[in-house]
C-alpha cells in the first residue's frame, strides 16, 4: 500500500473559450477543474473528481458550450475561484502531493488567473507536463493531444473529450501507461523558474 506522499494528482480545466478573441472586457476564466488522483504503487485510478467554477470577469459562449458541454446556468452554480482553489488544497493535498497535466496550459492557467484575482497558487512545485513526458517515452517527434497519446497507446477514450474530469481520467490512464514502461521521470519537468 502506497503512502499519501506517493500520490499524484492528474489535472485538467476547462475555461471560458471563444472562436475568436474574448469579447471587449472578458478574460479566459477556470470553468471546471477535473482532478484524477494517481497510486503509483498500486497502478491504479484511486479517485475522480470535478470542480465547477463560477467565472468572474467572462461568459460562457455557445463556441464553449460546443466544446466542453458546459453551460452558463451550470458555471453559475459553481463555487468561486477562491474556494476552488482551497479545495484543492484541503481535499485534495494539492500544495503537497505532486500533480501532472497534459502540456503547460493548465499549470500557466492557474498561475495566471492567481495572479489575476490575488488567490494563493494551490499547487506545490513538483509538476509533471504528461505530454512531454508521453511524447520522450514513446519516442515521438511531435506531442500528440491527448485523444492521438490514447491512440497510440492503446487505450479508449472514456468520457467527452474536453470535459474536465473525463480527460483528467484519460490522463491520469496515460500517466500509468508511461509508468508502467518505467518511463516516468522521478524527477518534475517543470523547471524551478517557472513559478516566478
Amino acid at each position: 500500500m502506497s503512502t499519501p506522499g506517493a500520490l499524484v494528482n492528474v489535472v485538467d480545466v476547462e475555461a471560458t473559450c471563444w472562436d475568436g478573441e474574448p469579447p471587449p472586457g472578458q478574460v479566459n476564466e477556470i470553468i471546471e477543474i477535473g482532478l484524477t488522483t494517481v497510486d503509483p504503487v498500486a497502478g491504479e485510478r484511486v479517485g475522480k473528481h470535478r470542480i465547477v467554477v463560477r467565472p468572474q470577469r467572462s461568459a460562457v459562449s455557445p463556441f464553449c458550450t460546443e466544446l466542453t458541454g458546459l453551460t452558463q446556468a451550470e458555471v453559475d452554480t459553481g463555487v468561486t475561484f477562491a474556494e476552488a482553489c482551497r479545495l484543492l488544497e484541503v481535499e485534495h493535498a494539492s500544495g503537497v502531493r505532486a500533480w501532472a497535466s497534459w502540456g503547460d496550459y493548465d499549470r500557466n492557467q492557474f498561475t495566471r488567473q492567481c495572479r489575476a484575482t490575488g488567490v494563493r497558487y494551490p499547487f506545490g512545485r513538483r509538476h509533471w507536463n504528461a505530454k512531454l513526458v508521453f511524447t520522450q517515452a514513446h519516442g515521438l517527434r511531435k506531442r500528440p493531444g491527448m485523444a492521438q497519446a490514447l491512440t497510440v497507446a492503446g487505450l479508449p477514450l472514456e468520457g467527452r473529450h474536453h470535459r474536465g474530469e473525463d480527460d483528467a481520467w484519460n490522463i491520469a490512464a496515460l500517466v500509468l501507461h508511461v509508468m508502467a514502461r518505467d518511463a516516468w521521470p522521478a524527477d518534475p519537468t517543470t523547471p524551478a523558474d517557472a513559478y516566478r
